[in-house]
């Protein structure tokens, strides 16, 4: 049977430009963010970052911190009879839990390591979505005190430190995929 990848970690740690290397090496990519903006076009709410805020924490109140997974499943059943699916933007404890229920040992998570001091520079150079030190550390303790982030970085079964370079970052991704997948 082929796998699921999810992908965890805080904001700028480099959680993206890792499942792009792994879009690159093949996995199919399910994004979490895909329902929000899926009921903002059936909503006819233009999309863009305030409004996503509010259908999103409006999706989790009516149907609860797993809703992303499992308005994904369909998605990620698909993917998986054509190849390795790696997941982005798992953040709950409670869609950690939906998951590994549902795939078991076929579920693994890989956390993107940063310091929060390299993520906060990083963060604050964002040519997009940039933030402030504060407007970072605020994020993080939202993240970890709303959508319960700290599960899945804690039950994770991997971890790629990223202190240095994309470059870098790259090499590691690339020698992990070969190793766990080939």
């Amino acid at each position: 049977m082929n796998k699921i990848i999810a992908v965890v970690g805080m904001p700028g740690a480099g959680k993206t430009e890792v499942v792009k290397i792994f879009v690159e090496s093949g996995f199919h990519r399910v994004y979490f963010g895909d329902p929000v903006f899926e009921r903002l076009k059936r909503e006819g709410l233009k999309i863009n970052e305030e409004n996503e805020k509010i259908i999103r924490e409006k999706m989790r109140k009516e149907g609860g911190m797993d809703i992303m997974a499992r308005l994904s499943l369909p998605k990620i059943n698909d993917c998986l009879k054509e190849g390795n699916v790696v997941v982005e933007s798992l953040y709950s404890w409670e869609e950690y839990k939906l998951l590994k229920e549902e795939y078991g040992d076929n579920f693994k998570v890989l956390t993107v390591y940063s310091s929060p001091k390299t993520r906060y520079e990083r963060l604050e150079k964002r040519p997009v979505r940039s933030l402030s030190e504060d407007e970072a550390r605020n994020r993080d303790y939202s993240e970890i005190e709303n959508l319960h982030i700290g599960g899945p970085i804690a039950m994770s079964d991997f971890i790629i430190m990223n202190e240095g370079s994309l470059e870098e970052l790259k090499k590691k991704v690339r020698e992990f995929i070969r190793s766990q997948f080939s």
